[in-house]
C-alpha cells in the first residue's frame, strides 16, 4: 500500500513540477494556482503517508538502520526531481505559514503551537525517517536536509530552527543510533508525530570548545548518569527527548535522555532565536543511554549540525537580499528610488554573491558527507564563511532600511539578530 502511495504521490507531482516549469502559466495567469498545488499535494501524500505507514510499534525488535550513501558524482550539485519538489513544498510553506507567523513568535518569545500541527500536515518528520521504519528516505539525504533547511528559513529563522529540532534527532538516531536506540526510539517517531525532540550541546563557558565539555557523563551498568549544565537548548521545556554532549572517559560524546525528575530548566532568553524558547538545563545523576556504537564519529555530528544552521543563514540572507530590494525600489529619496544610488546597489550586489558563496560551500560540503567522503575541512569553512557573511548580510540589511531598519515595522531587526547565532551556536541540529 505504501509502494503505491509514493509512486502515485511521485506521479502526480511530477507532472505538476514539469507543468510549473512551463511558459504557458504566465500567459494564462495559473502559476500561483499551480504552485499552490504543489504544495497541498505535498501536503496531502504526507498525510497519507501518516495515516498508511505507522506500522511499528516502540520498543519492538528492528534491524539497525544505515542509510546507503549514494552513487552520483559528489562534485554535481544539481538538484533532482525529488529535490526540486521538496524545495517547492518548503518554500510555499515558508511563504504561507512561516512568514505570517514569525513577529508575534519573536515578540511573544513563544514557539506557535499551531506550528506543530502545520508541521505534521507537511509530514515533515517524514524526511527523516527511513521507509522501512514509516518515512520517505531510501538514501543518505544530507543535500535534501541542509536544502530543507535553507528554504524554510525564507520564512523564518527561528521558527525554522524549532521545527527542525525533533526533525534533526530523528536524522541523528537514524545516522548514528545503536540498535537498541533506534528499536527504542524510532517506531515511536513513526507512531506519535506530536513527540518532540531537541539538542543539548551548547555551554556556558568562554570560547565554548564542543569537543572539551564540561557535562560529564558516567558509566552506571548498562546506562549512564549525566552531571553539568547545557545552555541555549530550544524548546527544552516542551521537548520528551534531549540528544546531550557529554565527556566519556575523557572523550566527547552523545547521549540520549528522556525527560526526567533530575533535569532542572530555566528560562534564559537570547537576543536572537527568541520563538525557539531558549533554556538552560541542569544535569543531577540524570540517567541517560549513549547515542551510538563504537563507530559513532562525534567530529562528523557536529559538523552536520552546523551544516545545518548554515544552510538556515542561507535562507534567511536570501530573504534580506529579497526584501531589500523590493524597499530600495519602493523608498525614494531627492525625487528617486534608492535603489539608483550606486552605494545601496552595490551593497545588495554583494549581499547576492556573499550568499552564493555561501550555498556553495555548504552544498559541497553536504555532497561530500552524503557521497561518504570526507568533508571536515568543507564544513568547517562553510561554517567559517556563513558566520561572517550572515552577520554582515544582516547589518547591511538594516543599515539600507536606515532608521526603519531598526523598528519592528519591518522584519530585517529580527533577522539580524537571529543570523547571530550561525557564529555563536555549534551544532544544535543534525543534518
Amino acid at each position: 500500500m505504501s509502494n503505491m502511495v509514493n509512486k502515485a504521490q511521485g506521479v502526480g507531482l511530477s507532472i505538476l513540477t514539469k507543468i510549473a516549469g512551463s511558459e504557458l502559466l504566465d500567459q494564462f495567469k495559473l502559476r500561483k494556482f499551480v504552485e499552490k498545488s504543489l504544495y497541498q499535494s505535498s501536503k496531502a501524500g504526507f498525510k497519507t503517508l501518516s495515516k498508511t505507514q505507522k506500522l511499528l510499534k516502540s520498543g519492538q525488535k528492528i534491524d539497525k538502520q544505515r542509510l546507503p550513501n549514494q552513487s552520483k558524482s559528489m562534485f554535481d550539485l544539481s538538484l533532482n526531481d525529488d529535490q526540486r519538489m521538496t524545495v517547492d513544498a518548503m518554500e510555499q510553506f515558508a511563504t504561507d505559514v512561516l512568514y505570517p507567523l514569525a513577529n508575534d513568535a519573536d515578540y511573544n518569545e513563544t514557539f506557535p503551537e499551531q506550528l506543530w500541527q502545520h508541521s505534521i500536515d507537511l509530514g515533515l518528520n517524514f524526511y527523516a525517517l527511513p521507509e522501512a521504519l514509516g518515512g520517505v528516505a531510501v538514501e543518505k539525504n544530507i543535500v535534501s536536509n541542509v536544502l530543507i533547511a535553507e528554504h524554510l528559513a525564507k520564512g523564518d529563522f527561528s521558527l525554522t530552527a524549532g521545527m527542525l529540532s525533533t526533525f534533526s534527532a530523528i536524522n541523528a538516531i537514524t545516522q548514528w543510533g545503536s540498535e537498541q536506540i533506534q528499536s527504542d526510539y524510532l517506531p515511536s517517531f513513526a507512531e506519535d508525530a506530536a513527540i518532540r525532540a531537541t539538542f543539548a550541546v551548547q555551554e556556558n563557558t568562554p570560547a565554548f570548545n564542543p569537543f572539551h565539555l564540561q557535562t560529564q557523563a558516567t558509566a552506571n551498568g548498562s546506562q549512564y548518569l549525566l552531571n553539568g549544565e547545557k545552555t541555549m537548548v530550544m524548546l527544552a521545556e516542551t521537548a520528551d527527548l534531549y540528544l546531550v554532549s557529554a565527556m566519556n572517559n575523557g572523550q566527547p560524546d552523545v547521549f540520549v535522555v528522556q525527560r526526567d525528575p533530575s533535569i532542572t530548566i530555566k528560562k534564559s532568553p537570547a537576543m536572537g532565536l527568541k520563538a525557539t524558547e531558549t533554556a538552560t538545563l541542569y544535569f543531577e545523576n540524570t540517567p541517560a543511554q549513549r547515542l551510538g556504537d563504537d563507530d559513532f564519529d562525534y567530529s562528523a555530528f557536529i559538523d552536520l549540525g552546523n551544516l545545518m544552521w548554515c544552510a538556515m543563514a542561507v535562507g534567511t540572507c536570501e530573504a534580506v537580499r529579497k526584501y531589500c530590494i523590493q524597499y530600495a525600489n519602493d523608498r525614494t529619496a531627492f525625487g528617486e528610488p534608492i535603489s539608483h544610488r550606486q552605494s545601496v546597489a552595490f551593497m545588495i550586489a554583494d549581499m547576492a554573491i556573499e550568499t552564493d558563496a555561501m550555498r556553495m560551500l555548504v552544498l559541497n560540503a553536504a555532497s561530500l558527507a552524503e557521497a561518504g567522503q570526507p568533508f571536515h575541512r568543507e564544513a568547517y569553512l562553510a561554517r567559517l564563511l556563513c558566520a561572517e557573511k550572515s552577520m554582515k548580510i544582516g547589518t547591511d540589511g538594516v543599515q539600507i532600511l536606515g532608521g526603519h531598519g531598526f523598528t519592528r515595522e519591518h522584519p530585517v531587526e529580527r533577522w539580524y539578530r537571529d543570523l547571530r547565532a550561525t557564529a555563536v551556536v555549534h551544532s544544535g541540529l543534525h543534518a
